[in-house]
């Protein structure tokens, strides 16, 4: 092993290219690339049966089912969402021409904070859309409760949480729909795919049609929809990665514990932990640095991983609520928040994935505790 080998952040979930090249020449025989062809409607019903899911559509991106849930529950006015996340969860409220509005988020688990929700709400709020950051589940019964005393709709950003479940049951089965990205990055993935969970034919329905267009026969379009379908190379690619995805999450999670025993004493290195009857899917290992106990910052460690070749990520930095489109909203205000601006200030995300070998591991380490 090279001491200079580079060590990524993730590197993507591959199915066999074998198999893989057998499906291709299935789809060449067939000559139907797209428009809920075999392979799609195939991967539609094993991801549903897969996650514990009713009414699931794919989409050929992560972003599209934000942006077309938002539609399909024709939310308007203000949506209340987080600033410690993927820009794509903002974007897709701004590509709606609704009003995001920022609250802190818990510092245990980087999720929204349901106790700021409340007195974020104004007459004009009709949503909120929380995220499951690092695949760890929101505090999903108290934003419900909150959501129905006030009559608004919740929306879950999972792009981090396939396959996260709590005491058996999927995390995406709440609120009134959750998204999935299947990004190369992500435990699952399609190249580049994504799906949105509902909880009923009717509303699955209108998903379909708003994700082809608006079309509802051949020369019938009941809304203004746009295109965003998943083609049959990425559905019959990601059946197959369906089939290794448990094994790969068995193997990030060995990953996880050997950081976890090795980082636990080094101090001003703080980490997240199991949740008891969470069923993780290890998507993520953030770290947090405190520069007063490490001595020195998140920044500078950053760097010396990188002198290494190892290369962590600031995920989440900068915050959401700073960059330009967002931060002349009164709620992106640091004094806001707080507990976001500290966390995306100290965080790196360390290597994780399925491939990363011991070795690579203790480097990763090594490098932390020097």
């Amino acid at each position: 092993m090279s001491e200079n080998k580079t060590i990524t952040v993730t590197s993507p979930l591959l199915p066999d290219l074998q198999e893989f090249e057998k499906l291709l020449e299935d789809i060449w025989q067939r000559k139907w690339l797209t428009n809920n062809g075999h392979y799609h409607m195939e991967l539609e019903t094993a991801l549903a049966k897969y996650l514990g899911v009713e009414y699931l559509s794919l989409f050929t991106n992560g972003t599209l089912p934000l942006i077309t849930a938002l539609q399909a529950l024709r939310i308007t006015g203000e949506v209340i969402t987080t600033p410690y996340s993927f820009v794509a969860t903002t974007h897709s409220i701004w590509w709606n021409g609704l009003r995001p509005v920022f609250v802190d988020v818990e510092e245990e688990t980087g999720n929204i904070d349901p106790e700021k929700i409340e007195a974020a709400i104004t007459p004009h709020t009709t949503a909120i859309m929380p995220v499951h950051v690092y695949g760890t589940p929101c505090n999903m019964k108290r934003i419900q409760e909150i959501a129905d005393i006030y009559g608004l709709k919740v929306i879950y950003d999972a792009a981090h949480a396939f396959g996260v479940k709590i005491n058996g049951e999927s995390v995406l089965n709440a609120g009134d729909m959750s998204t999935l990205s299947f990004h190369a990055t992500k435990v699952y993935n399609t190249v580049e795919g994504g799906a949105l969970v509902c909880h009923d034919a009717a509303t699955k329905k209108r998903i379909d049609y708003l994700k082809n267009f608006g079309f509802a026969g051949e020369t019938t379009v009941v809304a203004p929809g746009i295109n965003s379908k998943m083609d049959e190379i990425r559905a019959a690619y990601g059946l197959l990665n369906l089939k290794q995805v448990d094994a790969a999450i068995a193997k990030r999670k060995i990953v996880a514990e050997r950081y976890r025993v090795a980082l636990k004493d080094v101090p001003g290195i703080r980490m997240m932990y199991d949740i008891d009857g969470v069923r993780h899917n290890y998507a993520y290992f953030p770290i947090f640095v405190d520069e007063t106990q490490y001595g020195i910052s998140r920044d500078a460690l950053y760097e010396k991983l990188k002198e290494q070749n190892i290369f962590g990520r600031r995920y989440f930095y900068p915050l959401i609520s700073t960059f330009s489109a967002y931060k002349g909203l009164e709620s992106a205000n640091p004094a806001n928040l707080p507990v976001a601006t500290r966390m995306a200030n100290e965080v790196i995300c360390l290597p994780m994935y399925a491939g990363l070998k011991n070795d690579d591991v203790e480097r990763v380490i090594t490098c932390i505790r020097k």
